[in-house]
């Protein structure tokens, strides 16, 4: 129940995301506002990642986590009724921002809850389940939106999508009345607001290992994002194939990373080799679909990219957990993951750039060598010590 509750969760935010560009360009036309939109729905998100980490090591994970599924399910359906009172997009907006910060909360709540609830488990087995759950949610958010759109208007969709919330904090419920599980009681942490969050910048400067990992995570972000960011250009534009075919890509890709992350719950490899073989094949991805002549060549590419991804992921969640002492998990962690993801727009940002100087192809290539200069360069330090 506990995967359950995450992967309707992760179902409900992923609509949310599907929707607002969606219905800002369907209302107003215009490409810039929807993109406009966009980024102030997901710019709150990532910057409230460590202050909602530090929530977590003061305020129990588990309430932190329901109160997040049944604010997001509240916040919903007082934005449907705003919109029918007042009208505009705004509201939609307004609402998947808020969403979005409460989002990040349930996630920094379930990252902290993660190795305390499933102790008896192998860690590494147990990220790659929770992965997968929230790899389906993802996959399925945008396809249930589109074919509720076909049905209903979008205020109604924001409705379901409450009761969606509603569905993962009743799952949730239900998993803690099945399951006695005591978690570490968070430590009072007097003082100013702002000091966890300056305890979690000294252990990301001072903890051995962690700067390592924040700069192999912004190296993989950075052709992740490059990946993203360039794919419908290179599919539909370089490649010059078809829209069906970009979204057979997207679905490919999808179900590689379901496949990688089954293959992880099911053998036994460890934290080293998962971490160098997602590297290793994660560059050689970013190089094919670089150096690409063909649709199918890229498709290999972009498959080893998005599939060893989610491998990666689960090293780097892994190795934290190790590193990171439990009583400052939530503030690192949220200090971490919000400077890990600032390298997947800059990414975009570089897309923008520079594309026109020298193609897709060169901004691609150029990000894959500042991978496998980073990877070389934590390889490097690491046999010196």
């Amino acid at each position: 129940m506990f995967y359950a509750s995450l992967f309707f969760s992760r179902l409900a935010d992923q609509i949310l995301l599907f929707l607002v560009p969606l219905v800002v360009f369907e209302t107003t036309g215009s490409v810039a506002w929807s993109g406009i939109a966009f980024t102030l729905e997901t710019l709150p998100r990532f910057l409230s990642f460590p202050i909602c980490g530090a929530l977590c090591d003061r305020v129990s994970p588990l309430k932190l986590l329901r109160i997040s599924q049944l604010f997001r399910a509240l916040v919903c359906l007082a934005g449907v009724v705003a919109f029918q009172w007042v009208g505009g997009v705004g509201w939609l907006i307004a609402l998947s921002a808020v969403c979005g910060v409460l989002t990040t909360q349930g996630l920094m709540a379930r990252e902290v809850m993660l190795p305390q609830i499933f102790r008896q488990h192998r860690f590494e087995k147990v990220l790659a389940h929770a992965q997968i759950a929230d790899q389906l949610g993802m996959v399925l958010g945008p396809l249930l939106a589109s074919l509720l759109l076909r049905w209903m208007p979008w205020p109604m969709v924001v409705g379901a999508t409450a009761g969606f919330f509603l569905i993962a904090d009743g799952a949730i419920t239900l998993w803690q009345r099945q399951n006695a599980v005591t978690l570490a009681a968070p430590e009072p942490a007097p003082g100013h607001w702002a000091a966890p969050i300056r305890t979690a910048f000294a252990q990301v400067m001072h903890l051995p290992g962690l700067k390592q990992v924040i700069a192999l995570a912004a190296g993989v972000n950075l052709v992740i994002g490059v990946t993203l960011a360039t794919s419908a250009a290179m599919v539909t534009g370089v490649l010059q194939r078809s829209t069906g075919d970009y979204a057979v890509l997207q679905t490919a890709g999808a179900i590689a990373t379901v496949v990688i992350l089954l293959f992880i719950a099911r053998t036994v490899l460890s934290l080293r080799t998962l971490g160098v073989v997602s590297y290793t094949v994660m560059v050689c991805g970013g190089l094919l679909t670089g150096l690409a002549g063909n649709f199918w060549i890229y498709t290999a590419g972009f498959l080893l990219v998005i599939g060893f991804d989610k491998m990666f992921n689960v090293y780097i969640r892994s190795l934290r957990q190790k590193l990171i002492p439990p009583r400052d998990l939530g503030k690192t962690t949220g200090v971490i993951v919000m400077l890990n993801n600032l390298s997947q727009p800059l990414a975009g940002m570089l897309v923008g750039v520079f594309a026109g100087v020298m193609e897709g192809r060169g901004v691609i290539l150029g990000l894959v060598g500042v991978m496998g200069l980073i990877g070389g360069l934590v390889a490097w330090m690491g046999r010196g010590r």
